[in-house]
C-alpha cells in the first residue's frame, strides 16, 4: 500500500480546496481513497483476531466523506482534506466506541479511540456513573504502563463536578469531563513504513481496556433518531 500517495492528493487538495479542482482530479482520488479502504480493511482483518465485537464489513462503509458542512461554519472550504474512518462492533457509528483512523499530512494524522461525541448527554451521563461506581478500575486501566505510554485522556470538560456526583472523589477530573477519548499521533513518515500495520494495530491493542470500559458503560444506549 503507497500511503505517501494519499497524502499528496490530501495535501494538493488542501492547497487547492474547490470543487473544480477535485473534479479535474476525481481519478487521483480514486486511486488515493483506494489505497486508503485498503488499508482501512487490513486494520479491520488485524483488530477482529484480538477484538472479536469488530463488525466485518466493507471498508467503504467505514469511511466519512471529504464533503464538509459548510452551512454554519466561517470556513467555506467545501473539502475536508483528511481521510477517515472507525472500526467498532457498529462500523462507523460513535457508539460502541471503537478504533478512529485519519489521515491528514503535516503530522496530522491520529489513530484514535474512546468516545468522541459531546452531544450526546445520556451516553456522557452513563459513562459518569460508570465512573463514579468504579473508579478503582478506571484508574488501573489509565495507569497501566501499555497506556501511559502512549495515551493521555482528552476531552471537553466542565470546569467543576457535575451536580450529584462527589467533587472529592478519586476520579472527580474524569467526572467532569463530556468526552473522553485517546489520540495516539502518527508523523507522515511513518504512514509509509512497512510495519505500519502492525504498530497501528499494537496502539489499537493498547486502547482495547479503555474501549472496554466505555463500552460496558454505553451497553444501554440508544442511539437517537433521527428527525
Amino acid at each position: 500500500m503507497n500511503q505517501n500517495l494519499i497524502l499528496q492528493f490530501l495535501y494538493d487538495l488542501e492547497q487547492n480546496n474547490c470543487r473544480e479542482w477535485f473534479h479535474d482530479h476525481k481519478q487521483q482520488y480514486q486511486a488515493a481513497n483506494g489505497i486508503f479502504e485498503e488499508l482501512v480493511e487490513t486494520l479491520m482483518l488485524e483488530l477482529k483476531k484480538s477484538d472479536p465485537t469488530v463488525l466485518l464489513t466493507e471498508p467503504g462503509k467505514l469511511t466519512f466523506k471529504l464533503v464538509r458542512d459548510t452551512r454554519f461554519s466561517n470556513d467555506k472550504s467545501p473539502y475536508l482534506p483528511a481521510f477517515r474512518a472507525h472500526i467498532s462492533a457498529k462500523g462507523k457509528l460513535p457508539i460502541p466506541v471503537g478504533y478512529y483512523l485519519m489521515l491528514r499530512p503535516g503530522g496530522r494524522s491520529f489513530l484514535g479511540g474512546g468516545l468522541f461525541a459531546d452531544m450526546f448527554r445520556d451516553a456522557t451521563a452513563m459513562v459518569r456513573a460508570a465512573i463514579a461506581d468504579r473508579g478503582e478500575e478506571w484508574q488501573e486501566i489509565l495507569s497501566a504502563t501499555s497506556f501511559t505510554e502512549r495515551f493521555i485522556v482528552k476531552g471537553n470538560a466542565l470546569k467543576k463536578v457535575p451536580y450529584g456526583f462527589d467533587p472529592n472523589h478519586p476520579q472527580a477530573e474524569y467526572l467532569k469531563n463530556k468526552s473522553w477519548y485517546l489520540e495516539y499521533p502518527i508523523a507522515d513518515e511513518e504512514l509509509s513504513d512497512p510495519q505500519f500495520v502492525q504498530k497501528a494495530v499494537g496502539v489499537y491493542q493498547a486502547m482495547q481496556p479503555f474501549n472496554n470500559f466505555l463500552n460496558q458503560a454505553l451497553e444501554q444506549f440508544q442511539m437517537p433518531a433521527r428527525s
